[in-house]
């Protein structure tokens, strides 16, 4: 993991189903392409070595069920899944709450929520330029800082960034 000591990988959620119009926006769940691309996106992980050791989740039915699918492929128990209500549209500062209260022994955390939060959150931490984090999305920010709390004075680097109809390798830099 070269000189970086803590490595943040932010996921936006799935495709979720709009199609039962009585559901809350908490409660909208996976459709079938995002039943479909969230474990695709956890193999690619797997296949390419990244393995977080802490998930954080929304709340929201969607997010935690992106999670709970990449965990799988990450062969990571689903009960292991911490979700926190401020990933759910808090805003940039509720999200660097979050993972500045992370416990750093840590090292690599994944973090699943929402747009377009999430793809203000990616270029803030990082400067990645992305102008919007398609539907399970994953970006992979490394930081040079023994500990979270020192997230908000640390500038990351984007190791890599893929996305359903990406290019298939996290470090491929054609985006």
């Amino acid at each position: 993991m070269n000189s970086h000591h803590k490595i943040l990988y932010l996921v936006r959620h799935a495709k979720s189903s709009w199609k039962d119009a009585t559901l809350s926006d908490m409660d909208r769940p996976l459709n079938k392409r995002g039943k479909r691309t969230s474990p695709d996106m956890g193999k690619r992980m797997r296949v390419q070595g990244h393995q977080p050791e802490l998930i954080i989740s929304s709340p929201a039915k969607r997010a935690i069920s992106t999670a709970i699918n990449i965990a799988r492929e990450l062969g990571i128990d689903e009960s292991g899944i911490v979700t926190n209500e401020d990933l759910y549209f808090s805003g940039i500062k509720g999200m660097l709450r979050v993972l500045e209260k992370v416990d750093d022994r840590y090292r690599k955390v994944m973090m699943t929520g929402h747009n377009p939060i999430m793809t203000d959150l990616m270029n803030r931490l990082c400067n990645a330029g992305v102008m919007n984090m398609p539907t399970c999305a994953i970006a992979i920010i490394a930081f040079d800082m023994e500990s979270w709390a020192d997230l908000y004075s640390t500038e990351g680097l984007l190791l890599g960034y893929d996305y359903p109809k990406g290019p298939g390798n996290f470090t491929d830099n054609t985006w």
